[in-house]
């Protein structure tokens, strides 16, 4: 990492007489404390808005396949702006890459809600979803580089683990305040109008910081370069493996956009109902996290990255049968309430978060001490790029298998979604054997160090 020259924050620079190593000392630094504050509020303003669209796309359309194509059109941006955003943040000024995309969420936030309120075909919907896509996909590596310019270089690693902190609390909580909101107004326009409003705060507290950006002589992003992250993860196996694992896992047993069909047709919850639904997995996973920082480093680390695959891919297996038209079936003479279902629903959830996060904790240390420095960016890009675009693509291909085995076959979407989810579940405990399998050096893994 490359030191920038312009001045530190004053409060970067701590009192002698304060305790450098006391965990909250890093919020002396107002300026990382602002940018804290507009991450928290962003980030929660977009949970909420995938909630509304989801559910106002939901009690449009009736089509697990409109779901699924709010995966793709967030995806198909990401496929095609990575590797640009990437060389943009290396060439430009980064603080107004942000702002400059930011205020572009924030135009595209008011365009969804004009859309909501004259009751618009959904196909425009698509289209703000695409420019949301677009200026995520040139926000994040341009925030990602200008995080370490806030602070002292001893306190990045401090300012990391705040930062997915917030990011983790913004999922519980974003998606929470969503679902009430949309059950109190009954409109996903005010939704969308406060995710607009999130985005001008996280713009106008970034605007506060000073930054002066130093551009690199550094050589440019293109396919070219970009080829050699792709030969050596295709020549390291066990980072091969861990993507691959992770990769298809993702894009077979992601149950979430299909969650308003579950919360709507199938618990019966409601749109706050949904909201607590997606916050089941970041719950879990904020508890996880909490679990291994108080552990030693995992010491069959490959094993249980495995397991926990296997487990995430169970747990969304007992999901979509845990409802009365599977599970209740069987267990009708105990009488359980509707109440139970919906809390069975989101302890499974919230154990696939759980061991999720170990996954992800595995996968990303796994890439980063097995790859040389010179190569890390790269290889860097290789699994952002797979990862990222198996998430919105899994949304896709959960949507489109619901809709085989239910619409497209005279069943209904209920019994689509079921369907979906418990196949994908299945999938993925499918790949977990397919991966020991092919890669046995993961299962022979040991300490992460």
């Amino acid at each position: 990492m490359q030191a920038d020259p312009s001045p530190k924050p004053p409060a970067d620079r701590p009192n002698p007489s304060a305790d450098p190593n006391h965990p909250y000392a890093l919020f002396r630094n107002r300026y990382f404390t602002r940018y804290l504050i507009g991450r928290v509020a962003t980030t929660m303003g977009s949970q909420m808005l995938v909630v509304a669209v989801d559910w106002e796309l939901y009690q449009r359309t009736h089509s697990a396949l409109a779901l699924g194509f709010v995966g793709l059109a967030l995806m198909v941006p990401m496929i095609l702006c990575t590797l640009p955003a990437g060389h943009v943040a290396d060439t430009f000024d980064r603080k107004k890459i942000i702002l400059a995309s930011t205020l572009l969420l924030a135009a595209s936030t008011v365009g969804l809600a004009l859309i909501s309120i004259l009751n618009a075909p959904v196909a425009w919907i698509y289209a703000c979803l695409v420019v949301v896509g677009v200026a995520r996909t040139f926000v994040w590596p341009a925030s990602a580089a200008f995080l370490p310019n806030l602070v002292a270089r001893e306190h990045f690693p401090r300012a990391i683990t705040f930062n997915s902190g917030a990011y983790q609390l913004s999922s519980v909580l974003g998606p929470a305040a969503g679902g009430l909101l949309y059950t109190a107004t009954g409109h996903a326009w005010v939704i969308y109008l406060l995710n607009g409003l999130a985005s001008l705060i996280f713009f106008g507290l970034v605007f506060t910081i000073p930054h002066t950006h130093q551009r690199a002589e550094r050589p440019p992003v293109t396919l070219r370069t970009l080829v050699a992250g792709f030969n050596f993860v295709y020549e390291n196996k066990i980072i091969l493996g861990t993507i691959s694992l992770d990769m298809f896992a993702v894009l077979l047993g992601g149950a979430v956009s299909l969650l308003p069909i579950f919360a709507g047709d199938i618990l019966n919850s409601g749109a706050d109902g949904l909201g607590l639904l997606r916050a089941a997995m970041p719950i879990g996973a904020v508890v996880c996290t909490l679990w291994l920082t108080h552990r030693p480093p995992l010491q069959k680390a490959g094993r249980a990255m495995l397991w926990s695959v296997a487990v995430f891919g169970l747990a969304t297996i007992l999901f979509g049968l845990g409802n009365p038209a599977c599970l209740g079936r069987w267990l009708n003479l105990l009488h359980l309430p509707a109440a139970f279902w919906f809390w069975f629903a989101f302890a499974m959830l919230a154990l696939s978060g759980a061991v999720d996060n170990i996954s992800v904790v595995v996968r990303q240390t796994l890439v980063q001490i097995l790859t040389p420095d010179e190569k890390r960016g790269r290889v860097s890009a290789v699994n952002s790029l797979f990862i990222g675009t198996s998430n919105e693509l899994g949304g896709f291909e959960s949507g489109l298998v619901a809709w085989l085995g239910g619409p497209a076959i005279g069943h209904s979407v209920a019994s689509g979604a079921i369907f979906s989810v418990v196949t994908g579940g299945i999938g993925t405990v499918l790949v977990v054997l397919v991966v020991a399998k092919i890669w046995p050096e993961i299962r022979r893994y040991g300490a992460l160090k």
